[in-house]
């Protein structure tokens, strides 16, 4: 996806563009369109800006295309404005306006470098994107419960889309037959009050599988079911945490109807949420996909200064499936969150810190 291909305005253009009945579906990739839109808050005046903001916020949710707005952070704007002791009422105006705009998009960059990274990530899935961010619109104000509801329902849908199939056919054609693995998936360790669980397939730097999800739910039933377990551990053992979904089991579920049905009986992200108060989670090395997801619920992270954290799914066709469309933003915004996503960058320990997204960074040593 180049830059010459996707569609940038300042918002006064936009607000023009959208005078057409069917502006919204020209952006659509469902009918040809770019997918993506980008909204340029530095290439107008502030007049022009504050005069479209209006208007144009009430659309921005709406549309069936990714939209990005180039400029900088929405609270960066206000807190220079409020640290400027020469700033006016007219400057704090604008700067509410340029706000607005920015938060309305389902993500910010800050210049057009950094937008043809973001473009890079999603270009061969656009599907898959927008059904990310419509996924985070809708999660911003649901609950955790309508959340994985609703991230469960996308992820079905996707397993069968064109975009994950393409994806699933290029690695089988260089995929070994997989090795039947019988071997625990977690393993469990009770001293009096405290329980330590461990991810435990480090020969697979602990790919969530299927077994390794319901033996992660039957950990947490326990700790549910037993209040005499005051202290949750969890880690991971070998040089990863979490390195994500099993890719060996991708697509080998016939069903997505039943998938969906399955996700949603055994879910550690639902158990995560509700004992999050009891459960700290210590990572290291890669937290990919699920790595990064379940641990956002609890209320404290702890992380080795190896860690990195990644969502890959979308360049595969897919959305987040362990509930990280629920539990990122909460952490980190709605923002960050689709930017992690769409891009599929990693973002190391100390970003991860200063976002939010972690809430302690150790030195020197796994977590």
């Amino acid at each position: 996806m180049t830059r010459a291909s996707v569609p940038r305005w300042a918002p006064a253009e936009f607000l023009r563009f959208l005078i057409a009945p069917d502006a919204a579906e020209r952006l659509s990739p469902a009918a040809g369109g770019p997918g993506v839109l980008v909204l340029d808050l530095g290439e107008s005046s502030r007049d022009e800006s504050d005069a479209a903001a209006s208007s144009i916020l009430e659309v921005l949710p709406t549309l069936p295309c990714v939209t990005i707005a180039i400029g900088r952070d929405p609270l960066a704007l206000d807190r220079a404005v409020k640290d400027d002791p020469e700033a006016t009422l007219d400057d704090s105006s604008a700067a509410s306006s340029l706000r607005s705009l920015a938060a309305a998009c389902d993500t910010v960059v800050p210049d057009v470098d950094a937008l043809q990274v973001l473009l890079d990530g999603f270009e061969r899935t656009p599907l898959a994107a927008l059904s990310f961010v419509q996924l985070l619109r809708n999660n911003e104000s649901a609950s955790i419960q309508a959340g994985l509801v609703a991230e469960s329902f996308v992820y079905s849908t996707l397993q069968s889309g064109a975009e994950f199939l393409t994806w699933l056919e290029t690695r089988r054609r260089g995929r070994r037959r997989r090795k039947v693995d019988d071997a625990p998936a977690c393993r469990l360790d009770r001293d009096r009050a405290r329980l330590e669980i461990y991810l435990s397939r480090p020969h697979k730097r602990n790919a969530f599988s299927r077994s390794m999800r319901d033996e992660l739910c039957q950990a947490l039933q326990l700790v549910h079911a037993d209040p005499s377990i005051e202290e949750v551990v969890l880690r991971g053992e070998g040089e990863a945490f979490c390195s994500g979904g099993d890719l060996d089991e991708f697509g080998s579920f016939p069903d997505p109807a039943e998938a969906h049905a399955i996700r949603s009986t055994r879910s550690p992200a639902m158990w995560m949420a509700r004992l999050a108060d009891r459960i700290r989670a210590e990572v290291h090395g890669a937290c990919v996909g699920a790595g990064v997801e379940l641990p956002a619920f609890v209320d404290r992270v702890v992380a080795s200064e190896d860690s990195f954290f990644q969502l890959p799914e979308v360049g595969l066709g897919l959305v987040p499936g362990a509930g990280g469309s629920v539990s990122l933003p909460r952490r980190i915004g709605r923002q960050r969150t689709a930017w992690l996503g769409l891009s599929g960058q990693r973002i190391d320990a100390q970003t991860a810190l200063d976002w939010g997204l972690v809430d302690e960074v150790r030195l020197g040593q796994h977590a």
